[in-house]
């Protein structure tokens, strides 16, 4: 992760500020970092495009560019939008009044105002890009995902692809990278800021380590740059695009784009207070799909939470956990003779207490494991998260169907059978606490602990499902729980 620093727009905004942009760019670049710490987003590097490795990353990335032939020098004009530091084509563009109601031209999809631009500036060539592109995405149908938007980069990719400014005139951008031998002129901010992917995993010297196996994560709002501009200049640079770039939508809050002028704009920090970090995190990655914009509002977040984590999640570790139905607080043991292996569907009516819904359970939690690895692994994370939550709720309705509080604790045979359905349920307990350590870590860690699973017991490389039924032992059997760790997620006020 990081902050892409340089451009005019924060050149204008630390003159507005009365500040220095590196002054500017130290604070701003501290508040990303503490957000980012704040949520519990661990990063192995953060990256700032103001730090002399990039700089030198990237003079020498220009140099490649330069040695291929992929750049001329040229006189350009254009309507230039600054907050987005690009220019915009005219079918972008329309006539909306300013708030004195005189006309202006603006971005059809920013709404941000624009300005015509005219200045020699050195081009890339991306005009002759179009048949590699073409031919890199038929190649590699999952390089962009999800769908809708690999769709739309093939499209783009049929209309007219105009060579590309990759410079400013230094008289009006100071705040950047100055092109190698010609000091009149600024590397364009998007070319600078893109080439932090290299200079993160070491590029001029020892990227090939991890280049071209990567992954980008990026809003549709930039999409163009990553899946057209950018693999179009690393080809240029004589390197392979990434492996996959994976794109997410955005947020609206009640219907509406978030902005700073309609005053709805959703504080970060203010959601980890209200809701803490895991239930912020949760409500997120459960309700955010990649594909479409999603709607966000309070109600929403204190329903789900309250639903999802406190009830049917929480409610359940409670349950069966209790010292009235496991008094001994352990990890009881498993009967294959009060939960025999079915062999057949067909048995399952036959087998006494236990009910053809008890075997669709154990089936839907032993494959859980595969599936929200494969939703993972494809960037919907909230479809992993339906599936658990799904399993769930079927754990619930397994623990409410066989009323374990009722049985006789003294009569052996009914003894045998409660301990065999807290077995199971804490086994369940067992797979949703791990497989939700990437969503909800500190969360995930009070479950786990409370089945008193050690450090090493945590992995999703490996993780089994009710090892007994299957006839193999199992090694939480007989251990004692840990500790009594509290309410494992508070239930919400409506606000």
């Amino acid at each position: 992760s990081g902050t892409d620093e340089h451009g005019l727009k924060i050149q204008q905004a630390a003159a507005a500020a009365g500040t220095s942009p590196p002054e500017l760019c130290e604070r701003v670049s501290g508040l990303f970092r503490q957000a980012l710490a704040q949520a519990c987003v661990s990063f192995t590097d953060f990256t700032r495009t103001s730090e002399p490795r990039h700089q030198r990353a990237v003079q020498h990335f220009w140099g490649a560019l330069r040695d291929a032939g992929a750049l001329y020098k040229g006189c350009y004009e254009g309507w230039y939008c600054t907050p987005e530091e690009c220019f915009v084509p005219e079918s972008q563009l329309e006539e909306r009044p300013d708030a004195q109601g005189r006309p202006r031209k603006v971005s059809v999809e920013s709404g941000h105002e624009v300005h015509w631009t005219k200045e020699e500036n050195y081009m890339f060539r991306l005009s002759v890009f179009r048949d590699p592109l073409q031919n890199w995405l038929r190649d590699n149908p999952r390089a962009i995902s999800p769908d809708p938007f690999y769709q739309r980069v093939l499209r783009w990719l049929d209309e007219d692809l105009p060579d590309l400014s990759v410079s400013r005139e230094r008289s009006r951008l100071q705040w950047g990278i100055p092109v190698p031998s010609d000091p009149t002129q600024t590397i364009y901010v998007w070319v600078d800021a893109l080439v932090n992917y290299l200079s993160v995993v070491g590029y001029p010297e020892s990227h090939g380590a991890w280049w071209p196996a990567v992954h980008h994560v990026v809003g549709k709002d930039i999409l163009k740059f990553h899946a057209l501009y950018w693999p179009a200049l690393l080809l240029a640079a004589g390197l392979a695009p990434p492996e996959r770039i994976l794109v997410h939508s955005h947020w609206t809050v009640r219907g509406q784009k978030m902005s700073k002028s309609l005053g709805n704009v959703v504080d970060p920090a203010t959601c980890v207070g209200q809701y803490g970090v895991d239930g912020f995190r949760y409500f997120l990655l459960r309700q955010g799909v990649p594909e479409r914009d999603c709607d966000y509002y309070d109600e929403k977040v204190v329903k789900l939470l309250n639903s999802e984590l406190a009830d049917a999640l929480g409610g359940l570790l409670n349950r069966s956990t209790a010292a009235s139905i496991n008094p001994s607080n352990t990890y009881p043991c498993f009967s294959e003779l009060c939960f025999p292996k079915l062999l057949d569907s067909r048995e399952a009516k036959s087998m006494g207490r236990v009910s053809a819904e008890d075997y669709e359970l154990v089936a839907a939690v032993a494959s859980l494991p595969a599936q929200v690895a494969g939703y993972f692994e494809g960037f919907q994370i909230y479809k992993a998260l339906e599936c658990i939550a799904q399993c769930v709720r079927q754990t619930n309705s397994f623990f409410q169907r066989h009323k374990p509080w009722k049985l006789d604790q003294r009569d052996p045979a009914e003894r045998l059978w409660l301990d065999t359905i807290l077995h199971v349920t804490l086994e369940c307990l067992r797979v949703y606490g791990t497989l939700l350590q990437p969503v909800v870590p500190h969360m995930a860690d009070k479950l786990l602990s409370r089945l008193a699973l050690g450090p090493g017991e945590r992995g999703l490389s490996g993780l089994t499902f009710l090892a007994r039924y299957d006839g193999k032992p199992c090694p939480f059997e007989g251990r004692q729980l840990g500790p009594d760790t509290g309410v494992l997620f508070q239930r919400l006020e409506k606000s």
